[in-house]
C-alpha cells in the first residue's frame, strides 16, 4: 500500500476516533455532567450532523485551493475543538464543541475520497476505497478498547485529550508529507453560481444519488448501531463496559474483511457486480434481526450474527457505492466527495437521533433503524443501477 494511501486511511479514520473513542464513556460522563445518558448519546448525533453540514464546505475549497490547505485548516479545527470537549464542564458546552469538532473532522471524510479519484480510475479506485477500510476499520476494534482503558485509567476528559494528541500528529504528517494531487489547471473558480450549479447537477444526477443513498444509507445503519450498541450491550444484556470493545472489535473486524475481500474479488468482478450482491445481504440480515426481536426469539449470540452479516455487507457496499457514485463526476470531484459524505452523515444523524430517543428493554430500536436503513439502501441502489444499465444500453 503506498504511503499516500495509508495517510489518506489515517485522516479519514480521523471520524471514526472521534465516533467511537469515547463510547465506552457514555455512563461516566453522564455522571459527571448529572444528565441522562441519552443527552449524552444525542453529542453524537450532533457530531454526524456538523459532518454533514460541514463537508458541503469542504468539497468546494477542495476543488478550489486542492486538497493540501482545506485538510491544515480542518485538522487544526478539531484540535481546539477536542481540548474544548476535555475542558466542558455542562452538555451544552459539550454539544457546541462537538459540532465545532466536527467541522474540523469532516476535512478527513471529504479530501481523502477525491485525492484517490485524483490518482485512480473507477475500477482501481473501488479497489482502493476498499484498502482504506482496512486503515479506516482498525479504528472501530482499538478506538473503543483505547477509550475503555483512558476512562478506567482517567476520566472520560483523558479520552478527548487523546483526540488532541491524534489531530496534532495528523497535521504535522500532512504539513510535511502530503504532496498537492490537484493540479492548478483542474482548479475550479470559487463563485457561488458555479457551487450551486454542481450541487443542482449533482443532485440532479441519477446515477450519482442513487449510489451516493446506497452507501449513504447503509452506513446509516452503521452509525444507528454506534449509537445504540452502548445501550443493547451494556445496559440489555449486562457487558461489563470493559468488555464492550471486544463485541465492538467483532463487528469492526467482519467490515475490515469483508472489505479486504471486495478489493481482491474486484480483480474479477464490476463493482456494481459486487454492490448488488451485497445488497441482499444486508436487507435480509437486518429483516431478520427484526422479526427475531419482534417474536421475542433474539438474543447476544443471534444479534452477534445478524450484526456481523450487517457490517460485512456493508464492507463491499461502502467502497463500491462510492467509487461508482464518482465515476462521472470528474471535474466535480471534490464537490460530489462533499455531497457524497454530507448525505451520509446527515442519513447517519437521522438514524442515530432515532435510537437516541426510543428506548426500550430489547434491541427493538436498533433492530428496526436498521433494517429500515438497509431495504432504503437497497431501492437507492436499484435508481444507480438502473442508470448504469441504461448509459449501456445507449452507448
Amino acid at each position: 500500500m503506498p504511503a499516500w494511501l495509508v495517510l489518506m486511511g489515517a485522516l479519514a479514520a480521523m471520524g471514526p476516533l472521534a465516533i467511537d473513542m469515547y463510547l465506552p464513556a457514555f455512563g461516566a460522563m453522564a455522571r459527571d455532567l448529572r444528565v441522562p445518558q441519552g443527552l449524552v448519546e444525542r453529542t453524537l448525533a450532533s457530531y454526524l450532523l456538523g459532518l454533514a453540514l460541514a463537508q458541503l464546505l469542504y468539497g468546494p475549497l477542495a476543488d478550489r485551493y486542492g486538497r493540501k490547505p482545506p485538510l491544515l485548516v480542518g485538522l487544526a479545527l478539531f484540535v481546539v475543538a477536542s481540548l474544548g470537549c476535555a475542558l466542558s464542564t455542562s452538555i451544552d458546552q459539550l454539544l457546541l464543541w462537538r459540532v465545532v469538532q466536527a467541522f474540523g473532522g469532516a476535512a478527513g471524510m471529504v479530501v481523502p475520497r477525491a485525492v484517490i479519484r485524483d490518482h485512480l480510475d473507477t475500477q482501481e479506485a473501488a479497489k482502493a476505497l476498499s484498502l482504506l477500510m482496512l486503515v479506516m476499520g482498525v479504528m472501530p476494534i482499538l478506538a473503543p478498547l483505547l477509550g475503555g482503558q483512558a476512562v478506567t485509567l482517567g476520566t472520560w476528559r483523558t479520552v478527548f485529550y487523546l483526540m488532541v494528541l491524534a489531530g496534532v500528529g495528523l497535521w504535522l504528517a500532512v504539513a510535511l508529507r502530503m504532496r498537492e494531487s490537484l493540479e492548478p489547471a483542474r482548479r475550479t473558480p470559487l463563485a457561488v453560481t458555479t457551487i450551486l450549479g454542481n450541487f443542482r447537477l449533482l443532485l440532479a444526477h441519477k446515477g450519482f444519488m442513487g449510489y451516493a443513498l446506497a452507501g449513504g444509507l447503509g452506513s446509516a445503519g452503521m452509525f444507528a448501531y454506534i449509537s445504540g450498541s452502548p445501550q443493547v450491550f451494556i445496559s440489555i444484556y449486562g457487558i461489563d463496559p470493559r468488555w464492550f470493545g471486544l463485541l465492538f472489535g467483532l463487528n469492526a473486524a467482519s467490515l475490515i474483511l469483508a472489505a479486504q475481500l471486495s478489493a481482491r474479488l474486484l480483480n474479477r468482478h464490476r463493482p456494481i457486480r459486487l454492490l448488488a450482491r451485497a445488497q441482499v445481504t444486508l436487507v435480509l440480515m437486518t429483516v431478520g434481526a427484526l422479526l427475531l426481536t419482534l417474536l421475542g426469539w433474539i438474543n447476544l449470540p443471534l444479534l452477534m450474527l445478524c450484526l456481523m452479516g450487517f457490517m460485512a455487507s456493508q464492507g463491499f457496499v461502502g467502497p463500491n457505492s462510492a467509487a461508482l457514485a464518482l465515476a462521472e463526476q470528474g471535474p466535480r470531484l471534490g464537490t460530489a466527495s462533499a455531497l457524497m459524505g454530507s448525505l451520509q452523515m446527515f442519513c447517519g444523524a437521522l438514524a442515530g437521533w432515532a435510537v437516541s430517543l426510543w428506548h426500550t428493554d430489547t434491541p427493538l430500536p436498533l433492530t428496526a433503524v436498521l433494517a429500515a436503513c438497509a431495504v432504503l439502501s437497497w431501492l437507492s441502489s436499484r435508481v444507480g443501477m438502473a442508470h448504469s444499465a441504461a448509459k449501456a444500453q445507449a452507448a
